[in-house]
């Protein structure tokens, strides 16, 4: 089961994907890259204004786990936008550990 949050996270990079990302006072870590995708939001009416180009969000779906040792594991998808540098967690799965 899934539940939508859409609310800021703190997000660090490695390698040019999610490593670690801060939700609700905690830190997570980034074990599994499940997915990847970038979409342009309604690209044929928004343009980032000092590039000209489509406003697009990246999305990732990952697996990770909260505090250091954590055998719990959940699934989440952060969401990116490319134009403003702002993260977010989009979606949650399996919550319950």
């Amino acid at each position: 089961m899934s539940r939508t949050y859409g609310e800021p996270v703190d997000v660090w990079v490695r390698d040019g994907k999610p490593a670690r990302f801060a939700w609700r006072g905690t830190l997570y870590t980034v074990t599994t890259v499940l997915d990847h995708w970038v979409i342009s939001r309604e690209w044929w009416k928004q343009q980032h204004p000092d590039l000209g180009a489509p406003a697009e969000r990246e999305f990732w779906r990952v697996d990770a786990s909260p505090g250091a040792g954590a055998a719990h594991t959940g699934t989440y998808e952060l969401r990116h936008d490319l134009a403003a540098g702002h993260w977010m967690l989009a979606r949650a799965w399996d919550l319950t550990g």
